[in-house]
């Protein structure tokens, strides 16, 4: 079985907490990566950023292959301008499968502008298409705050026309499907509901001295952490804002040391796609916070296990999920989630159980769960045995079969 995976605004193999690079990029470069280990070889198409690549990279393993494909200028532009160029990505993509004398049996793409160009794909090579969307534009508008956070009209329309040509759409939750059919009119028939995966083998409980000692502080201190984008939808705000005030009424040395923050750009400048990270360490200022929190910027996968084992709890305060790799990956490493109760969150984190809910927006209720699991240090271990226990029902292995029968299905 031969697929063409498109992952057209962002390459998998990026490194995590920039613009563009999250969840998706390690949704599709694991679920790439376990499909090969089950034989099932897979060609990753990104729209190439940079000239100096080389086209084709096998880092993914198994034979399988990330190939850039020039559409547009190769450097690094903003998702609503590469719309643009959908239409040449899909002709290179053709060109390279003419050249290399490859048939692909289907069409796997990811996000709404990677569904554009696997519309034409299904069309002239007449395959099936199989869509995901990760987020959803609907969705964004309803949640959006300001003109910036909402999306436009070409998306939206984008998507009813990329859910109209898909054989079948896979939903991450019951939550997305219910967006599906109820925003967009999709056939209740159309989608299969397959959560995202974790490598069990890579996030694993790390003992909490030794992940210290690996990033560097002392096993006296404690720490909170936050992984993902730095942009206004995630929350973070609310988060310094809770921070601010276990701060102000923890008395105890218990009280964390570290806020961490991983993702986007500390360097970045005001007039760059990176102004939320300025409007963030300029709230730091404001509430007194400067001491407390790291921003540590981008951090390989590689790494991540170590900070999501020394840390005390992992908060995801975002307005939208569609689903939370971040809460996961934090599970299968021992690590209790607070969660906004949001979107594919309020599937995933089991409140009271592996981490807690709290309403989005909310930076009292938030400050209260995170000053019970500094505290309770029964508390916080027993959620964290619960919460290895619970991810290894999301092993890729697992997620992976149920991806292929849906493949088997198509190709029936």
């Amino acid at each position: 079985m031969n697929i063409a995976m498109l992952s057209y605004h962002t390459c998998p193999l990026a490194v995590l907490g920039g613009k563009n690079t999250g969840g998706m990029n390690v949704y599709v470069r694991e679920l790439t990566r376990f499909l090969g280990e089950a034989g099932i070889h897979v060609d990753v198409f990104t729209r190439s950023m940079d000239e100096h690549v080389p086209q084709v990279s096998h880092d993914l393993g198994n034979f399988n292959r990330v190939v850039h494909i020039p559409a547009g200028p190769e450097i690094y532009i903003p998702k609503e301008e590469s719309a643009g160029y959908v239409d040449d990505f899909a002709e290179g993509i053709m060109a390279f499968a003419e050249r290399k004398g490859i048939h692909y049996d289907l069409v796997h793409s990811h996000y709404w502008l990677s569904g554009l160009a696997g519309a034409i794909l299904k069309e002239r090579w007449q395959v099936p298409l199989i869509q995901m969307f990760h987020t959803l534009g609907v969705m964004k508008q309803r949640i959006g705050r300001t003109a910036e956070e909402r999306e436009g009209d070409a998306r939206i329309d984008g998507e009813r026309a990329v859910m109209r040509a898909a054989d079948r759409i896979i939903a991450a939750t019951e939550a997305e499907r219910s967006q599906l059919e109820l925003l967009y009119g999709v056939n209740h028939q159309k989608v299969s509901i397959i959560p995202p995966g974790v490598d069990t083998h890579h996030f694993y409980p790390i003992p909490q001295d030794e992940a210290k000692e690996a990033i560097g502080i002392s096993p006296k201190d404690r720490m909170a952490l936050f992984v993902g984008r730095i942009e206004p939808l995630k929350g973070v705000d609310t988060l310094l804002r809770a921070m601010a005030l276990v701060k102000r009424n923890c008395k105890s040395f218990i009280c964390p040391h570290y806020l961490v923050i991983i993702g986007g750009d500390p360097e970045g400048h005001p007039e760059t796609p990176t102004g939320e990270m300025q409007r963030l360490q300029a709230l730091c200022g404001e509430l007194g916070l400067d001491e407390m929190v790291l921003f540590l910027g981008k951090r390989d996968q590689n790494t991540l296990p170590y900070y999501y084992s020394a840390a005390e709890v992992v908060v995801m305060p975002s307005h939208y999920e569609s689903f939370g790799m971040v809460a996961l990956e934090a599970m299968a490493c021992g690590t209790p989630v607070i969660a906004s109760q949001v979107g594919g969150l309020a599937f995933l984190v089991k409140d009271g159980e592996t981490g807690f809910f709290v309403p989005a927006q909310n930076p009292e209720a938030l400050a209260e769960k995170l000053r019970l699991l500094f505290v309770e240090h029964g508390l916080r271990a027993r959620f964290g045995e619960q919460a290895v226990a619970y991810a290894q029902g999301f092993r890729w292995e697992t997620i992976t079969a149920q991806i292929t029968d849906v493949y088997r299905t198509m190709l029936v």
